[in-house]
């Protein structure tokens, strides 16, 4: 597969060269990824398997969103104790991916990303089992640990395969495909819940990781021996504080992280505020949160053909503009309860589809300027990301009073905090 793509081996800069490497040689070098063409690329079945590596996170959370409130009744667990199992499951997936970029970057992709799917079985048969929230919720930071290698490593393979806009539009390709997960994740969680309880969609969860270990051992190993880097473990992850003083890799990954703050927020407040509050059938649920699905979808569809015409930096202000209107919009909607259920819907939809203009540019951002170490980098940036939407999902299930409220102002603060986070990709005074 690596010997059908046309790669300058001039465009990797080696360890000891990112040591010294001035941030204007970093902005030259990512002007030539960004023109480099792609002759051929990997095949549709690798392309398949990267979507689905992609969608664990999805796969792993909307599945039991519908479940939430049964679940409660059948542990004794109040809203916001509930609410916590999504938190926990992002304490494992944002602090999992620390270590698995740095593994993945020194022993390969596919073996790392193995390790992780038979973790999240392991945590998928224990929260099958679990018998009280808290156990729940210990569970379901190891089902994370597990899942979070799956995703922060496929984007990561993006990048072993595709340079700059090219990679743009192809995360946005994947993110496209792999969003049929969240899609129809809650419509098939209501309904196993109403024939088969809510444990019934962990042991599905346990099937779904089986059948993505078996495609995985279908597609070779994306970074050959080569490429992969020699440093010590413990010294990669000391790296990671030298990658935290570059300020435009703080605004690629300060925009997605808000983002996914205010996401989680919306994935942890939504299932009460639309069944509890709004009074909508748990198996309709699905429907409303599909209509997110679906907009992330087609912008992520209308981002890969403007990520070849205009810069993803262009593109990415645009995005985080749109999210913080819709933020805003959201927060007034919850606290006046002006519009009803529609008057919440419409502005939340706006926000989750600006998604598809915020993720992959934002990720393509920050992999541009350290091809040789995107595992790591993949990582830091996914860290950040899920970390901020365990600060999302964590106010949301604190804040909990019954009414969407809580939801609507954690969205409208972290939609205000994406935009601002531009700032940090603007020059300063020195020009860098």
């Amino acid at each position: 597969m690596i010997l059908n793509i046309n790669i300058n081996e001039n465009l990797f800069l080696t360890v000891q060269e990112m040591k010294v490497t001035p941030v204007t040689h970093l902005k030259k070098q990512r002007a030539i990824e960004a023109s480099a063409v792609v002759v051929s690329g990997p095949g549709w079945h690798v392309l398949a398997v990267l979507s689905m590596l992609m969608g664990f996170a999805s796969i792993s959370t909307d599945l039991y969103l519908p479940a939430m409130p049964a679940m409660g009744r059948s542990l004794g667990a109040d809203t916001g104790m509930v609410e916590l199992t999504i938190s926990g499951y992002l304490i494992g997936f944002s602090l999992g991916q620390l270590l698995w970029g740095p593994i993945s970057d020194r022993y390969g992709r596919r073996l790392s990303v193995a390790i992780g799917l038979v973790l999240f079985m392991i945590g998928s048969a224990g929260c099958a089992l679990s018998e009280s929230a808290q156990v729940m919720i210990g569970w379901r930071i190891v089902q994370a640990l597990g899942a979070c290698a799956s995703v922060a490593l496929s984007r990561a393979m993006v990048r072993d395969l595709y340079e700059g806009s090219r990679a743009a539009q192809m995360l946005s390709t994947l993110i496209t495909v792999m969003a049929i997960a969240p899609l129809i994740g809650p419509l098939v969680g209501g309904q196993i819940v109403a024939f088969a309880g809510w444990r019934a969609i962990f042991w599905v969860l346990i099937g779904i990781g089986f059948v993505t270990l078996a495609a995985l051992f279908t597609i070779p190993e994306t970074l050959p021996i080569e490429r992969r880097n020699r440093e010590s473990l413990g010294r990669a992850m000391i790296r990671y504080g030298e990658l935290l003083r570059y300020r435009r890799l703080l605004g690629y990954a300060g925009t997605g992280g808000f983002l996914y703050a205010g996401m989680f927020a919306y994935i942890a407040g939504t299932p009460f505020a639309y069944i509890s509050y709004y009074h909508v059938p748990a198996q309709r649920y699905g429907l409303l949160f599909g209509l997110a699905i679906v907009g992330i979808m087609v912008v992520n569809i209308l981002n890969s053909r403007l990520v070849l015409r205009f810069s993803y930096d262009k593109i990415l202000l645009v995005g985080t503009i749109i999210a913080a209107l819709a933020a805003v919009a959201t927060a007034l909607a919850a606290g006046t309860g002006w519009g009803g259920l529609w008057g919440l819907a419409v502005p939340l939809f706006v926000f989750a589809s600006t998604t598809g203009l915020i993720v992959a540019n934002s990720i393509t951002g920050a992999l541009a300027d350290f091809p040789e170490r995107a595992g790591t980098v993949s990582a830091l940036t996914g860290a950040v990301q899920y970390g901020s939407g365990i600060v999302g999902s964590a106010l949301v299930a604190a804040f909990a009073d019954g009414t969407p409220w809580p939801m609507g102002w954690v969205i409208a603060i972290t939609g205000i905090c994406c935009l601002l986070s531009m700032l940090l990709l603007m020059p300063d005074r020195t020009g860098n």
